[in-house]
């Protein structure tokens, strides 16, 4: 029951509006799942536990027949949270619209961080692992069948090199947009994202240490 329970509950956060019910006749149990919000709620259910870095940021586009919709909040937290779908499959390994979608993100937010001047000129950029420190995601494409490629034998992780360019072209509109639309907000984000690239430097350098020691 409890499998079902959590496959279905996945389902109705991609598929927002459908109302999905389980009954489990050996012992009358039932659970209904209906999400309006859909990816939004999905993230509200990750993040129910976690203090907000910023409000849940959701957006859906269309590029090169590749249908991308996605929900994201910044968080407290030290930990990176992220969930992608094809076709409404989970992709445990990730692939091509996981590495679109935080290329998408540190590309912007660099581009944000330079323009407005809280990174220097003579700073290094940030990384990908600094941007996302405390990031909840959910990443789900839809792709036609003619397009659609895996690797491996699971299928579990996304082959198609167009949803890379799609799901990259679509967040870095949609989050520069955010960023200048919401600035407070974008200078809080970015001032975490400085803090955890000072303790990763700082822990490098510790270890550069300890091998010299």
């Amino acid at each position: 029951f409890q499998t079902i329970s959590e496959r279905l509950r996945e389902d109705a956060f991609l598929l927002k509006g459908m109302t999905i019910e389980l009954i489990d006749e050996r012992t009358d149990k039932d659970e209904t799942y209906q999400y309006e919000k859909g990816l939004e709620e999905f993230i509200d259910w990750i993040n129910n536990d976690k203090e907000a870095v910023s409000p849940i940021i959701s957006f859906d586009d269309t590029n090169n027949e590749i249908e991308v919709e996605i929900a994201m909040q910044f968080t407290q937290s030290y930990q990176e949270n992220i969930i992608s779908f094809v076709n409404l499959v989970r992709t445990g390994d990730g692939g091509t619209h996981e590495v679109g979608f935080r290329s998408g993100l540190t590309k912007v937010f660099n581009e944000y961080a330079r323009k407005y001047a809280l990174l220097k000129a003579k700073d290094k950029n940030l990384e990908g692992s600094d941007v996302r420190e405390g990031l909840s995601a959910v990443v789900s494409v839809r792709i036609p069948e003619e397009l659609l490629q895996f690797e491996g034998q699971t299928k579990g992780k996304l082959g198609t090199p167009q949803a890379r360019v799609a799901v990259e072209n679509i967040v870095t509109e949609q989050i520069r947009t955010f960023l200048e639309e919401n600035k407070s907000i974008a200078t809080e984000i970015i001032n975490k994202s400085l803090r955890s690239k000072v303790a990763r430097e700082a822990a490098r350098k510790a270890r550069e240490e300890a091998r010299k020691g």
